[in-house]
């Protein structure tokens, strides 16, 4: 069958990680701001973060969807329920205005939208296993990053400006709309048939079976590779913005080139990384775009170290976006692979957990080094440690080429 017919489902499955995305950047990257405006100490707007933990439960989270099968369209029916509840708690936030409502009812229940969301994702990316072949597995995965860029950019961005223009609810009632619409959408895909045919019950799922996810050396190097690929490019992407504001450029210019075009040069370059892949395959991919983090947070210690101009600090930050695109792309794509029969829901949630884990702490770990030997120490830290990932890279390509085919 031509790949073309699975364009739609790619793009199905590409709006709804933009809807789930969309919510929780508002949440814990621009409420902050409006917070702020509101008087809101920095006790309270740190401590506001924790409702964002869910995201480190995800093999928790997953054990339901597997053990308890909704109907005989098990991954299908609980997507459908988790995204109307999390379009309804969104709907409810929208009645509880900032300047109203006390921190523990709002931190509640945005601590609510972020379990509902993280556990809403777990499904839908199990339904993407179930039902693209192999062969579409790495577009699926970057259409996924390209998606969670342009995400970014609706949350942290558009949102904002509604909401300074009309007020708290629309924003809110807004993001619940985009999940309404993935609710509609997750009915079309009954028209596809599934690739694989997993919709038996796994009532033993737990402890045992997340344990012996790590049985298997092809998996517990995939382990690795989910914890050292993506954070440190991530980590240097969180401080690109700070790093320039301490570097004396406008607000204004920061936001526009690296905030809006960054993150569509990220989305553009999920879905080139994409092309890469399926035509060279992953065993080159893998090196290359480990290359391309090292390279890119080597020309931010480069501008930073000479203190350049704007342009030369917006090219190497445009290029850490293109070089975090990539690898986004590439860790979702693969992490289809690295599923069992059956168990697709806890493996994905597993490998979900570990990529999370690494996420929150390479930031803060490069937040410490930025307090103890300032920018320039933090990037030189994170230029060794994507060293360690290239080499890591290059031994793990046999590894990939033995254990997927694309």
């Amino acid at each position: 069958m031509r790949n073309t017919h699975y364009w739609p489902l790619q793009l199905m499955l590409g709006w709804l990680n933009f809807a789930f995305t969309a919510p929780i950047i508002y949440l814990y990257l621009g409420l902050p701001m409006i917070m702020r405006q509101y008087g809101w100490s920095g006790t309270e707007i740190g401590l506001f973060q924790l409702a964002g933990l869910p995201a480190v439960l995800k093999f928790l989270l997953a054990t339901p969807v597997d053990r308890y099968r909704i109907g005989q369209h098990g991954y299908h029916n609980w997507s459908m329920i988790l995204t109307l509840l999390y379009s309804s708690i969104l709907v409810l936030l929208a009645f509880f205005d900032i300047q109203h409502t006390s921190w523990g009812i709002l931190f509640t229940l945005a601590l609510t939208a972020s379990l509902i969301g993280t556990w809403a994702d777990i499904p839908v990316n199990a339904l993407a296993i179930e039902y693209l072949p192999e062969s579409e597995r790495i577009r699926a995965g970057a259409i996924r990053s390209a998606a969670t860029s342009l995400g970014a950019i609706m949350g942290g961005g558009v949102m904002l400006l509604m909401q300074t223009r009309l007020g708290w609810a629309w924003p809110f009632a807004t993001l619940a709309a985009l999940l309404g619409s993935g609710v509609l959408l997750l009915a079309l895909t009954r028209t596809y048939t599934p690739i694989q045919h997993a919709e038996s019950s796994t009532p033993h799922a737990g402890l045992k079976e997340w344990l012996s996810y790590f049985s298997t050396p092809d998996f517990r190097r995939w382990a690795l590779m989910i914890l050292l690929y993506f954070p440190f490019i991530g980590a240097a992407w969180v401080y690109v913005k700070p790093l320039m504001l301490d570097q004396g450029f406008e607000a204004d210019r920061i936001a526009t080139v690296v905030g809006i075009g960054g993150g569509f040069v990220g989305a553009l370059a999920s879905l080139l990384g994409s092309r890469l892949t399926r035509r060279s395959g992953p065993v080159v991919a893998l090196p290359v775009f480990a290359f391309l983090s090292l390279a890119s947070v080597g020309s931010l210690l480069l501008v930073s170290t000479f203190q350049m101009s704007f342009p030369a600090f917006a090219a190497a930050a445009l290029f850490t976006a293109l070089a975090m695109g990539a690898a986004s792309g590439l860790i979702f794509g693969l992490m289809m692979y690295y599923t069992r029969p059956g168990l697709t829901a806890v493996d994905y949630g597993i490998q979900s957990s570990l990529f999370a884990f690494a996420r929150t702490l390479a930031p803060m770990a490069s937040g410490i080094m930025i307090g103890n030997f300032g920018y320039g120490g933090m990037l030189l830290g994170l230029v060794i440690c994507l060293s360690v990932v290239f080499v890591l890279a290059i031994t793990y390509r046999k590894h990939i080429k033995e254990a997927i085919h694309t």
